[in-house]
């Protein structure tokens, strides 16, 4: 494709911390870049603590490691989303109660939270989708109001804010991803916010396999043992090397993006209407990252025709995520179609634009221009 869907970042000084990583001797997790990569995310999420991990994936099983989620417990949580948010409930035994989505954020719909509430709730997995903030005030309201921990998949949102908190930092509980389609990557890896004071040390014990690893290292035992269930989530030092040349650059690379996104929407949200489209609708209290950019036509025909009739034209446009309610996963919690009836319409009928940090003002335009003509063909045709 002559314009790609995406394409990862690269801000200027990753190769210089990998050859400073290496020269260091120290590659493995919890390295000097791993320190460095903490303290910048620590700034962000004031008043918080961050452990980096191997993926979102990782982060968001950790969650549930930490909530003692388990057999016989329900979660709430989106079927418009990514597999791994309902992994990390299933892993643990427990069931994804799938709530239906806005129409205007594509964010999990507070006014039906409440109804799927049960004795066996445990939490709510609220998705930022698209970097763009959850109704974090009903959720909290509802979480609190029946005593459930309350878990943010910012997946996407890096540097966006709600209210003026950042993403991830709000809930019990958050996670990130620094996955190659991420505003900031390195590739594979993630990071678990802890938003609670009582959540951390047991943290750091899953993370290094269930053991006191961490407190030996601070000099607060003279060895370490396994003391609890866990897993090795901690990324390489090398990862955390490329990491930290992003993180460094994360102003810079949303300010990018969010102006390609601003100028999608300018150019687009004056023809809905006459094109019968849909742009994204940003809340009041949401300041977006600008992760992603998508359009809602009238119709899962027409989504197809739009798709093929970029791609023909060198643009790589795609369609996101199948609804895990109507996965076979799905059906095996009982699940199926008509359930979710904003999640369905919306999932087939969503074209994601190319977006990326390094994407020319001109190509941007492109998109666009090709963009208006394939919709006017549509509605030339007979």
């Amino acid at each position: 494709m002559r314009i790609p869907f995406s394409r990862p970042c690269r801000t200027g000084r990753e190769l210089e911390y990998i050859e400073e990583c290496l020269a260091s001797s120290v590659i493995a997790g919890d390295g000097a870049f791993t320190k460095r990569c903490k303290e910048i995310l620590e700034r962000i999420y004031a008043g918080s603590k961050v452990l980096l991990t191997t993926s979102c994936t990782h982060a968001l099983e950790m969650c549930s490691l930490l909530l003692d989620i388990g057999p016989g417990d329900e979660v709430l949580l989106p079927s418009f989303t990514f597999v791994s948010t309902a992994n990390a409930v299933a892993l643990r035994g427990a069931r994804p109660v799938f709530v239906d989505v806005r129409e205007d954020t594509l964010n999990i719909d507070e006014s039906l939270c409440e109804a799927r509430v049960t004795e066996r709730t445990k939490a709510i997995f609220v998705v930022h989708y698209g970097g763009v903030g959850a109704q974090m005030e009903a959720m909290r309201k509802i979480a609190d109001g029946h005593g459930l921990k309350l878990v943010e998949d910012a997946a996407q949102g890096l540097g966006a804010t709600w209210g003026g908190r950042p993403l991830g930092g709000i809930g019990d509980l958050g996670a990130l991803s620094f996955h190659e389609s991420k505003n900031i990557v390195c590739g594979e890896g993630g990071a678990l916010i802890i938003n609670r004071a009582d959540l951390v040390d047991r943290a750091t014990i899953i993370r290094e396999k269930g053991t006191n690893r961490t407190r030996f290292l601070q000099g607060l035992v003279d060895k370490y043992t396994w003391t609890d269930i866990g897993s090795s989530y901690l990324p390489s030092d090398i990862l955390a090397a490329y990491l930290c040349a992003q993180l460094e650059s994360l102003d810079a690379v949303n300010r990018r993006r969010r102006a390609i996104f601003d100028y999608y929407l300018g150019r687009l949200s004056p023809l809905e209407q006459e094109l019968r489209i849909r742009t994204p609708r940003i809340p009041a209290q949401a300041s977006p990252n600008g992760h992603l950019f998508y359009v809602l036509l009238e119709s899962e025909e027409e989504r197809n025709r739009v798709i093929a009739g970029m791609r023909a034209a060198g643009i790589m446009c795609v369609f996101h995520y199948v609804p895990l309610h109507l996965s076979p996963m799905g059906a095996r919690f009982g699940f199926g179609p008509g359930d979710l009836p904003v999640t369905e319409s919306i999932a087939a009928r969503l074209v994601r634009l190319p977006l990326f940090y390094q994407m020319t003002d001109e190509e941007a335009e492109e998109v666009v221009d090709t963009l208006l003509s394939v919709l006017g063909e549509g509605r030339t045709r007979p």
